[in-house]
């Protein structure tokens, strides 16, 4: 596989990272309320995702996944209840009753808990997403042939993840500045609002989705 095939992928790939999506609205909900790193955890999400993916696609159970219209129905429907769920979770903290803060854990703890938490949500956006298995599927046969290294699946996929990685990196540090607004308990309830509405979006999208 050639750089001019690898540079033709990249800009497939980046045409399907810079379209809004859920990876998108993750990261704009994930840095103003937790900060870089969480952002940082969240693309590491996607990343370790997108290996899944393309050891699936290897494997030959992506195709399963897509020629079978039941292990595609219960699968799109595993994910988009899984963003339905971020968007509910986020709806409920936007409307949760104002309290007394209670310090319940240290600061690292805490720390340690959101990364691990930013990484799951990146991780399972993404690896319950039927959308980038099709995606392989689909973009794969373009660049390489049945006949070439499995190697070079995990090369595009490592392509795509460096798009990812530099596209979402401008966004967290663009949104890092929002942290500063992030203080106020309105802004908090607008943003887990405006979040929790449009993934609900996208999960009744996700579910509505066809075989193609």
């Amino acid at each position: 596989m050639d750089l001019n095939t690898v540079l033709a992928f990249v800009a497939v790939a980046t045409l399907l990272v810079v379209s809004p999506g859920p990876n998108g609205f993750l990261i704009a909900k994930t840095v103003p309320l937790f900060g870089k790193n969480a952002g940082f955890a969240n693309i590491g999400g996607f990343v370790a995702a997108f290996y899944v993916h393309g050891t699936l696609s290897v494997l030959g159970i992506s195709l399963l996944l897509v020629q079978s219209a039941e292990a595609f129905f219960i699968f799109k429907l595993v994910g988009a209840a899984y963003l339905i769920w971020i968007g509910i979770k986020a709806l409920l903290s936007a409307f949760k009753d104002k309290g007394v803060v209670t310090e319940v854990a240290p600061i690292a703890v805490k720390k340690k808990a959101s990364l691990r938490k930013a990484f799951l949500e990146g991780f399972l956006t993404n690896v319950l997403n039927p959308k980038v298995s099709m995606f392989y599927l689909a973009a794969f046969p373009q660049f390489i042939s049945v006949s070439d290294n499995p190697a070079n699946v995990f090369a595009l996929v490592t392509a795509h993840a460096m798009v990812n990685l530099v596209w979402f990196s401008l966004m967290i540090y663009m949104l890092s500045n929002v942290k500063k607004l992030a203080g106020g308990a309105r802004f908090k309830r607008w943003l887990n609002s405006v979040t929790g509405i449009v993934f609900i979006a996208f999960g009744s999208k996700l579910a509505l989705l066809e075989r193609s």
